[in-house]
């Protein structure tokens, strides 16, 4: 009895193994790369996919088909593409594939980023659009994001006279941690300086990088429970002490509000009085900029100008501000475009078999959008590898994801809900530490030294962090 079984067990993984290769003879697939049997192209995907799969497009065409072990995986490489994926086949692609790694959190079907695009995915995010990230919500929240600036000025000011240098993402991370955990719980997750930023840092990236890595339970679901990598056992600890901390913030609120507290107006009590009436990148951006400013400090000392300009330096800058300082907003936006915090968009998962533009996608398909390769298309940008803000000016390329040479926060009905607070926060925190200080790098380094490289993950941060010293800048 025992034979039969093992040799059932035997065919019916090898079968496993070759059935995509099988059903791709008999659909006409978009082209790549052929592959090594079983585990496919695998080993091309690399340290930084977003580089790899942006080398391989350039062979294969911006819709481009990789097997990644019993994935089924389609590329999405240029603009035209990605409009088609994104806008026109928008609703058959609404639905996600979930790493692993995202998985072994508590309760993942409840975060929405991942979710399918049903019923209840619409319901959640037209709360987050209309109840949320409303400019009138995030307006009556802005006077706390100017504190919170004005903290991390008063910290740099600090270090400043001291003459020491400053870790650029991790002030930034502190103070985009802070920004966000008034927001929503109205506390400061890091002391005031920043000292216990680094724990904080440390978890979140644990989880953004592991949770982007090639993984080979994605692509061998047979092989998951073994945890090939241990991804899923240096993940579930950071998740777990994240939602040990949320946990206890929002405990602690509803024991308030039971007992009269009066409501803060911040989003956690926007959250609960929903459940009652119905029962990350942010400083990715932000070292980013002035990674690339600091090389061209010409371009840095324009942005300073400017904002001196129009406000002075006898008052910190405001959201309100913003508006009137078009050159800043060039900077961020393109750092966005050569830096996108989120390289590789959230994989989107076809939910059947679908035409695009004379290929087929079969059905249960990831499809991976890069968006760090559309923004350094050279048929969507001119000189596309070079840092030059002035080609947004009196441009109306935007982010709001109906422009896709330029889709850092993605687009279609999957597009990030929290893009307008990202951009407000971005804005300020970058003017506010331009503002004041005038920037140099240590040891004399010269600007064309500063190293570039990125460290794939979720998001995509610097591998170096940057270090720069400021100075109290002339008026």
């Amino acid at each position: 009895m025992e034979l039969p079984i093992l040799l059932i067990l035997f065919i019916s993984f090898i079968w496993f193994i070759i059935k995509p290769y099988v059903q791709s003879k008999s659909r006409k697939l978009p082209p790549g790369p052929t592959g090594l049997p079983i585990i496919g192209s695998l080993l091309k995907l690399g340290s930084k996919p977003n580089q790899s799969l942006a080398e391989l497009a350039k062979i294969y065409g911006p819709l481009m088909t990789l097997k990644l072990g019993s994935l089924t995986t389609i590329v999405v490489s240029s603009a035209d593409v990605a409009k088609e994926i994104l806008h026109k086949h928008d609703e058959t692609f609404s639905a996600r594939v979930v790493p692993d790694a995202v998985a072994a959190q508590p309760n993942p079907e409840a975060t929405l980023a991942w979710v399918n695009g049903d019923h209840l995915w619409k319901k959640k995010r037209r709360f987050l659009s209309t109840q949320m990230f409303t400019n009138q919500r995030l307006d009556l929240l802005q006077e706390l994001r100017h504190q919170k600036a004005e903290q991390l000025v008063s910290h740099i000011r600090t270090q400043c006279v001291n003459g020491l240098a400053i870790d650029i993402g991790r002030v930034a991370f502190a103070t985009t941690l802070n920004l966000i955990s008034n927001t929503i719980f109205s506390i400061d997750m890091v002391d005031p300086e920043f000292k216990t930023a680094h724990e904080f840092k440390e978890l979140v990236w644990t989880i953004m990088e592991d949770a982007g890595v090639p993984n080979l339970s994605d692509y061998f679901p047979v092989l998951k429970w073994l945890d090939l990598q241990g991804v899923r056992r240096r993940i579930r600890p950071a998740y777990l002490k994240l939602h040990e901390i949320f946990e206890q913030l929002i405990e602690e609120r509803v024991q308030g509000r039971a007992a009269g507290m009066k409501k803060k107006g911040d989003f956690l009590d926007v959250l609960l009085d929903q459940c009652e009436d119905d029962g990350s990148g942010f400083a990715i951006t932000t070292e980013w900029a002035m990674t690339e400013l600091l090389r061209k400090p010409e371009e840095l000392n324009k942005v300073r100008q400017e904002i001196i300009e129009h406000i002075g330096t006898e008052r910190p800058v405001k959201e309100s501000d913003i508006d009137n300082l078009p050159y800043l907003q060039a900077v961020v936006k393109e750092a966005m475009r050569l830096h996108p915090a989120v390289s590789l968009l959230l994989p989107h998962k076809a939910q059947n078999d679908i035409e695009v533009l004379g290929f087929t996608v079969p059905k249960d398909s990831q499809v991976f959008v890069n968006a760090w390769a559309i923004g350094r298309d050279p048929k969507s940008w001119v000189r596309p590898l070079e840092f030059l803000p002035e080609r947004f000016i009196e441009s109306s390329v935007d982010y709001k994801g109906r422009d896709f040479e330029f889709i850092p926060f993605g687009a279609g009905r999957r597009i990030c809900p929290g893009m307008p607070l990202a951009i407000r926060m971005v804005n300020l925190i970058l003017a506010s530490i331009i503002q004041p200080f005038s920037w140099k790098l240590p040891d004399g380094m010269a600007p064309e030294k500063l190293d570039m490289e990125e460290q794939f993950g979720v998001s995509l941060r610097k591998a170096t962090p940057l270090v720069a010293i400021p100075s109290l800048g002339k008026k």
